[in-house]
């Protein structure tokens, strides 16, 4: 009777431990759940070194299958492709998802830019280090927009190009860039107001921890948005010269990148073809997957 007395108090200590780690730091729970639901999915969870740098990446599919490359945007995370990338691996593809520098489970430098240019030149270097010669290469947002500079400079390297909810045209943005690092909770239900047609109510616990990793990161994505917003980078005049079969992917609702901008970039790339998603925003390729999954199948298996 001792020993399970003992065992008891052992059991709620611990419990109420977990409670108010859970309720200190409920972004860390998540994670971990996100993490272990990977390993339980047969998703593998890697890092290697590139310039210099330590660049965590997700991959999944059979190892000998082409070659899928998926990019994330800004202030996103390999996770992000969670819900689209088993599409591409169910049909025999081999998904990589790096985390670019200064997000997700990368290291996070100092000393870079975390400009498009310089984070394409790290996915191409991701492409030297894991020597993949060839890939069909996917990317969403400021990741569309990385993936764009990487087929232009590196059309070799590139079979298919797939752009979901893409930046890079010159458009000066209607929505206030600094929800992006919101600071109070008001800003940050703005903020995924702009992101989702529909979004979530977030408890209160749960808007604390996220603005608290917001403001620790802030930097990072301040330096990426003010490279950005120089225009310096920006693809309008090169689209025309992209060789290679061009998929392009736009929430409906979108609001970050609004789907006048997809149907731009059709114009002005000859040989893609749009594919616009009703009723979906910004989010498009994991709150819409099912209805992207198929589509993305096709196009890569043409």
């Amino acid at each position: 009777m001792r020993l399970i007395r003992r065992s008891l108090l052992v059991a709620v200590v611990l419990g109420v431990i977990a409670a108010v780690g859970f309720w200190l730091r409920p972004v860390f729970y998540f994670d971990e759940w996100t993490y272990a639901q990977e390993c339980f999915a047969g998703v593998e969870s890697h890092s290697i070194t590139v310039a210099g740098h330590r660049v965590h990446y997700l991959a999944e599919g059979p190892a000998g299958g082409p070659v899928v490359v998926l990019v994330h945007g800004l202030g996103g995370r390999a996770e992000d492709w969670t819900n689209l990338a088993p599409w591409l691996a169910k049909a025999g593809y081999r998904v990589y998802m790096p985390d670019l520098p200064g997000y997700g489970r990368s290291e996070e430098p100092a000393d870079f830019s975390y400009s498009v240019p310089d984070e394409a030149g790290v996915v191409v270097g991701f492409f030297d280090a894991l020597r993949l010669k060839q890939v069909d290469l996917g990317g969403w947002s400021m990741g569309g927009w990385i993936v764009q500079r990487i087929a232009l400079d590196n059309p070799d390297r590139v079979r298919r190009l797939m752009l979901f909810d893409s930046a890079g045209l010159y458009a000066r943005p209607d929505w206030d860039t600094a929800l992006f690092t919101s600071t109070t909770p008001g800003q940050l239900k703005q903020f995924y107001a702009l992101l989702m047609p529909v979004p979530p109510q977030v408890p209160g616990f749960v808007a604390r921890d996220i603005l608290r990793i917001t403001r620790e990161r802030a930097w990072i994505t301040q330096r990426a948005l003010a490279s950005m917003l120089t225009g310096r980078d920006v693809t309008d005049s090169l689209l025309p010269k992209l060789k290679m079969p061009v998929l392009l992917v736009w929430g409906q609702l979108d609001r970050i990148t609004p789907l006048s901008l997809g149907q731009k970039m059709h114009e002005l790339i000859p040989q893609s073809q749009l594919e616009v998603i009703p009723g979906c925003g910004h989010l498009a390729p994991s709150q819409c997957a099912p209805q992207i999954g198929p589509k993305v199948v096709g196009f890569v298996q043409k």
